[in-house]
């Protein structure tokens, strides 16, 4: 028989509170792609950081190509021909991307060298990136593009990916997969964690499942159907989304004529942008990454104030001007893409994190005097984490113990729980287990019909459909018209992804209300 690229024996890990891992065995041949599968918590990251040394198992043994190793940290996973992508990006936002890149290779090699390798890997798998560009220059998902060419450079017999397609586009995704199939071919061995059951099944010859830890069961995903895989994953199918017609009511957000220079040189200037989203109803932006979706996201929550006066409204306000603390007195909440370090303070309790987004109102009385009233807080944020199922070690956890998935359950928690008037929110459901993600969804439609006006930043299409009432593409840092759901289709918004919309005199699919 063929020696197994990877032998995990009885592997355990716990934490104060937490038990992450438990008694786990994973078998991995060479050029299996195999998936790891669980809900949010269920132990995932945790097994694959102990693979890749980044974290160090309490008890069990790892056989790497047949041979006993003691992996003591990420250099010598990599000497051994093991590479990882993470789900939190392990980038340095000062330095350029093929700095970054540089850092985890071979020291002999130069600059110069590195740089040119990332253009023709780039090239290769349709991985389009600038290595010269800083990092804090890149949106999302072209930060996942540079933590994959980094990867890929490093020539790995063994790749493990968390969460690889979650701010990709389905074409990228398409090409990220020819990749991963040749890479397999190859020899190369490839632990794949994903959400994206019907990515699994398609991609994955064989699948782990994870439970509280735990392995619950070994299986051929591509036998298996999404109901299957999910209550294999959660113990049940996820609840179907109730998304029902409903009339809006007055326009909440009204955005006229906004023109935005970009402020670095690699960003997108925001050319005549006009969008409306009205009370009752939900208005999906779909694009590429790196179309200008941050740079709007920043003019409408307030952390870019160089919008012209009266080009951007909540209500009857003129919020141009404003900061995210006015725009909260009027009602907005916001839900970021970035997880750590704009939706959340890593180093802050999870209490404390729910503080920062609140002001001092009647509905929300968190100060008095300048005193914090400790005991109402860690009282709502118990509810939070109740309410969205979010697994933590209680309100005094910092943010940065949490897993990917169920941060982003407790930021949108957060911003729910404030009643918000108007909510903008980016990538909704980025690195959420199938559960979670529909209940993530189901509450976005709940606010809507609770009058809500809420607007959706996402790169999963068919996310956008299930959600939104009316939907807008963007592309060089240009909004289209809008058109209804019921009148739009993957194929065109894919069309109007690379800018070929209709004009505005042709309104055979345009939103004309």
């Amino acid at each position: 028989m063929t020696t197994p690229r990877l032998q995990l024996a009885g592997i355990s890990k716990s934490y104060p509170g937490v038990l992450a891992n438990s008694e786990v065995c994973l078998r991995v041949m060479p050029g299996d792609i195999h998936a790891v599968l669980g809900e949010n918590g269920a132990g995932k990251s945790t097994l694959m950081k102990i693979i890749y040394g980044a974290v160090k198992p309490d008890a069990g043994s790892v056989r790497f190509n047949g041979e006993a190793v003691h992996i003591r940290n990420p250099k010598e996973a990599r000497a051994l021909g093991i590479a990882m992508v993470f789900q939190h990006f392990s980038l340095f936002d000062t330095i350029t991307v093929a700095q970054n890149v540089w850092l985890g290779l071979n020291p002999s090699l130069t600059l110069k060298e590195v740089a040119h390798s990332i253009a023709i890997k780039a090239a290769e798998y349709g991985l389009d990136i600038d290595p010269g560009r800083p990092v804090h220059t890149l949106s999302v998902g072209e930060m996942q593009r540079v933590e994959i060419i980094r990867a890929l450079l490093t020539q790995p017999q063994l790749l493990i990916l968390d969460e690889p397609t979650s701010v990709l586009t389905p074409q990228a995704v398409e090409k990220l997969f020819v990749v991963l199939r040749k890479l397999a071919r190859e020899g190369c061995s490839i632990l794949y964690i994903s959400h994206k059951l019907h990515e699994i099944r398609e991609l994955c010859n064989t699948c782990t499942v994870l439970r509280a830890g735990r392995v619950t069961g070994v299986c051929q995903p591509a036998q298996e159907t999404n109901a299957s895989l999910s209550k294999m994953m959660i113990g049940a199918e996820p609840s179907q989304l109730a998304h029902h017609q409903q009339k809006p009511g007055a326009t909440l957000l009204q955005v006229q004529n906004l023109q935005l220079a970009r402020n670095h040189q690699f960003g997108i200037d925001l050319e005549d942008i006009t969008l409306k989203v009205r009370t009752g109803e939900v208005v999906g932006i779909a694009g590429v990454s790196g179309n200008g979706q941050k740079e709007l996201l920043y003019a409408l929550s307030g952390e870019d104030v160089r919008a012209a006066s009266g080009s951007i409204h909540i209500g009857a306000v003129d919020v141009s001007r404003l900061d995210p603390a006015g725009r909260r007195r009027l009602g907005l909440h916001f839900v970021p893409d970035e997880r750590l370090g704009r939706g959340a303070v890593p180093t802050l309790s999870l209490a404390h994190n729910v503080l920062l987004t609140r002001h001092e109102s009647i509905s929300h009385p968190r100060l008095a005097g300048g005193w914090i009233r400790v005991r109402q807080l860690e009282a709502q944020t118990t509810e939070i984490i109740r309410r969205f199922n979010v697994k933590a070690g209680g309100v005094h956890a910092p943010a940065r113990s949490l897993s990917g998935g169920n941060l982003q359950k407790f930021i949108i928690g957060r911003e729910i729980d404030a009643a918000p008037k108007l909510f903008i929110v980016s990538q909704p459901t980025w690195g959420v287990d199938v559960g979670a993600a529909a209940q993530i969804r189901s509450e976005i439609l709940e606010l809507r019909d609770a009058g809500c006006a809420v607007l959706v930043v996402s790169e999963e299409l068919d996310e956008l459909f299930e959600l939104s009432d009316r939907l807008y593409v963007m592309a060089r840092g240009r909004l289209s018209p809008s058109v209804p759901v019921a009148q739009a289709s993957v194929e065109k918004m894919g069309e109007w992804m690379s800018g070929l919309w209709l004009s505005p005199t042709d309104t055979g699919m345009l939103d004309v209300a």
